[in-house]
Protein backbone atom coordinates (compact mmCIF):
# COMPACT_ATOMS: atom_id res chain seq x y z
CA UNK A 1 0.00 0.00 0.00
CA UNK A 2 1.06 3.15 -0.88
CA UNK A 3 2.05 5.47 2.01
CA UNK A 4 0.45 8.45 1.44
CA UNK A 5 -2.97 8.71 3.51
CA UNK A 6 -6.33 6.67 1.98
CA UNK A 7 -8.78 9.37 3.46
CA UNK A 8 -11.63 11.06 1.31
CA UNK A 9 -11.87 14.33 2.07
CA UNK A 10 -15.84 14.72 1.81
CA UNK A 11 -16.63 11.84 3.82
CA UNK A 12 -15.42 9.34 6.71
CA UNK A 13 -15.76 6.21 4.54
CA UNK A 14 -13.03 5.41 1.36
CA UNK A 15 -14.39 5.70 -2.39
CA UNK A 16 -12.38 2.91 -4.53
CA UNK A 17 -11.83 2.93 -7.99
CA UNK A 18 -10.83 -0.65 -9.48
CA UNK A 19 -8.95 -1.95 -12.33
CA UNK A 20 -9.43 -3.93 -15.17
CA UNK A 21 -8.99 -7.31 -13.20
CA UNK A 22 -10.83 -6.06 -10.42
CA UNK A 23 -14.82 -6.41 -11.89
CA UNK A 24 -16.16 -9.04 -9.38
CA UNK A 25 -14.65 -7.63 -6.25
CA UNK A 26 -16.09 -3.56 -7.38
CA UNK A 27 -19.09 -5.19 -7.59
CA UNK A 28 -18.85 -6.92 -3.78
CA UNK A 29 -18.24 -3.50 -2.64
CA UNK A 30 -20.47 -1.85 -4.09
CA UNK A 31 -23.24 -4.60 -2.52
CA UNK A 32 -21.28 -3.99 0.60
CA UNK A 33 -22.39 -0.03 0.37
CA UNK A 34 -18.74 1.31 -0.42
CA UNK A 35 -18.91 3.99 -3.59
CA UNK A 36 -16.56 1.90 -6.34
CA UNK A 37 -16.09 2.60 -9.48
CA UNK A 38 -15.13 0.01 -12.18
CA UNK A 39 -14.44 0.17 -16.11
CA UNK A 40 -13.54 -3.05 -17.41
CA UNK A 41 -12.10 -0.82 -20.66
CA UNK A 42 -10.44 2.39 -18.40
CA UNK A 43 -6.50 2.96 -19.37
CA UNK A 44 -4.44 3.09 -16.65
CA UNK A 45 -3.60 6.82 -16.92
CA UNK A 46 -7.34 7.63 -16.64
CA UNK A 47 -7.95 5.38 -13.22
CA UNK A 48 -4.76 7.33 -11.99
CA UNK A 49 -6.19 10.47 -12.49
CA UNK A 50 -9.59 9.97 -11.61
CA UNK A 51 -8.28 8.01 -7.96
CA UNK A 52 -6.45 11.72 -7.50
CA UNK A 53 -9.28 14.08 -8.59
CA UNK A 54 -11.65 12.31 -6.14
CA UNK A 55 -10.05 10.75 -4.13
CA UNK A 56 -10.30 7.28 -4.41
CA UNK A 57 -8.26 4.22 -3.39
CA UNK A 58 -7.03 2.26 -6.26
CA UNK A 59 -8.18 -1.43 -6.10
CA UNK A 60 -5.23 -3.07 -8.40
CA UNK A 61 -3.87 -6.52 -9.26
CA UNK A 62 -1.63 -4.90 -11.60
CA UNK A 63 2.63 -3.64 -10.69
CA UNK A 64 2.52 -1.71 -13.61
CA UNK A 65 0.09 0.40 -12.08
CA UNK A 66 1.75 0.75 -8.93
CA UNK A 67 5.07 1.31 -10.04
CA UNK A 68 3.85 4.66 -11.43
CA UNK A 69 4.60 8.02 -9.44
CA UNK A 70 1.87 9.57 -10.14
CA UNK A 71 0.26 6.90 -8.10
CA UNK A 72 -1.09 8.12 -4.25
CA UNK A 73 -3.12 5.27 -2.45
CA UNK A 74 -3.91 2.02 -3.50
CA UNK A 75 -4.33 -1.89 -2.43
CA UNK A 76 -2.29 -4.25 -4.11
CA UNK A 77 -4.84 -7.05 -4.37
CA UNK A 78 -3.07 -10.53 -4.61
CA UNK A 79 -5.79 -13.26 -4.64
CA UNK A 80 -7.61 -14.44 -7.42
CA UNK A 81 -10.61 -14.83 -4.89
CA UNK A 82 -13.25 -12.91 -4.22
CA UNK A 83 -13.52 -13.93 -0.22
CA UNK A 84 -9.72 -13.26 -0.32
CA UNK A 85 -10.06 -10.09 -2.46
CA UNK A 86 -12.53 -9.16 0.15
CA UNK A 87 -10.46 -10.19 3.46
CA UNK A 88 -7.72 -8.13 1.65
CA UNK A 89 -9.35 -4.81 1.15
CA UNK A 90 -10.90 -5.31 5.32
CA UNK A 91 -7.60 -5.68 6.52
CA UNK A 92 -6.22 -2.25 5.02
CA UNK A 93 -9.42 -0.46 5.73
CA UNK A 94 -9.33 -1.67 9.46
CA UNK A 95 -5.84 -1.02 10.08
CA UNK A 96 -7.01 2.58 9.09
CA UNK A 97 -9.71 2.65 11.09
CA UNK A 98 -11.95 3.62 8.64
CA UNK A 99 -15.95 2.82 9.32
CA UNK A 100 -17.76 0.12 7.09
CA UNK A 101 -21.04 1.85 5.08
CA UNK A 102 -24.42 0.59 5.26
CA UNK A 103 -24.29 -2.73 3.08
CA UNK A 104 -27.39 -2.69 -0.05
CA UNK A 105 -27.47 0.94 -0.38
CA UNK A 106 -25.74 1.15 -3.68
CA UNK A 107 -26.45 -0.17 -6.82
CA UNK A 108 -24.29 -3.19 -7.93
CA UNK A 109 -24.19 -2.13 -11.67
CA UNK A 110 -23.45 1.22 -11.51
CA UNK A 111 -22.61 2.53 -8.46
CA UNK A 112 -25.59 4.86 -7.70
CA UNK A 113 -26.95 5.50 -4.38
CA UNK A 114 -30.26 3.45 -4.19
CA UNK A 115 -33.64 4.88 -3.48
CA UNK A 116 -35.88 3.30 -1.09
CA UNK A 117 -39.11 2.62 -2.38
CA UNK A 118 -42.84 2.62 -1.06
CA UNK A 119 -44.64 -0.77 -1.49
CA UNK A 120 -47.25 0.80 -3.47
CA UNK A 121 -44.35 2.64 -5.70
CA UNK A 122 -43.62 -0.76 -7.09
CA UNK A 123 -46.76 -2.21 -7.87
CA UNK A 124 -46.85 -3.58 -11.28
CA UNK A 125 -43.02 -3.32 -11.43
CA UNK A 126 -41.67 -6.34 -10.11
CA UNK A 127 -42.84 -10.07 -9.61
CA UNK A 128 -46.47 -10.70 -8.01
CA UNK A 129 -44.06 -12.81 -5.57
CA UNK A 130 -41.60 -11.09 -4.76
CA UNK A 131 -44.66 -7.87 -4.11
CA UNK A 132 -46.60 -10.11 -2.12
CA UNK A 133 -43.52 -11.57 -0.02
CA UNK A 134 -41.63 -8.15 0.52
CA UNK A 135 -42.14 -5.37 1.99
CA UNK A 136 -38.30 -3.06 1.64
CA UNK A 137 -37.65 -1.81 -2.01
CA UNK A 138 -34.74 -0.01 -3.29
CA UNK A 139 -34.81 1.43 -7.11
CA UNK A 140 -31.48 3.08 -8.61
CA UNK A 141 -32.17 6.46 -10.34
CA UNK A 142 -29.78 5.68 -12.79
CA UNK A 143 -30.51 2.15 -14.64
CA UNK A 144 -33.70 1.83 -12.89
CA UNK A 145 -33.39 -1.54 -11.89
CA UNK A 146 -35.31 -2.81 -8.39
CA UNK A 147 -34.09 -4.24 -5.50
CA UNK A 148 -35.60 -6.49 -2.47
CA UNK A 149 -34.48 -8.41 0.28
CA UNK A 150 -34.61 -11.59 -1.65
CA UNK A 151 -32.77 -15.05 -0.55
CA UNK A 152 -29.36 -13.49 -2.75
CA UNK A 153 -29.12 -11.06 0.20
CA UNK A 154 -29.41 -14.05 2.34
CA UNK A 155 -26.60 -15.58 0.66
CA UNK A 156 -24.48 -12.78 0.49
CA UNK A 157 -24.62 -12.03 4.21
CA UNK A 158 -23.59 -15.78 4.80
CA UNK A 159 -19.93 -15.02 2.71
CA UNK A 160 -19.64 -12.10 4.43
CA UNK A 161 -19.47 -13.76 7.72
CA UNK A 162 -17.36 -16.37 6.45
CA UNK A 163 -15.18 -13.69 5.23
CA UNK A 164 -15.02 -12.50 9.36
Amino acid sequence: MAQEELKRVDSDCPAFIADAMLGRLARWLRILGYDTLYNKDIADSDLIRIARQEGRIVLTRDRGITAKKTIRGYIFITSDHIADQLREVFQVLSMRGFPRPEPFTRCPVCNSQLKRLTKKEVSGLVPDHVYLNNSEFSCCPSCGRIYWRGSHEANMRRVLGDIA
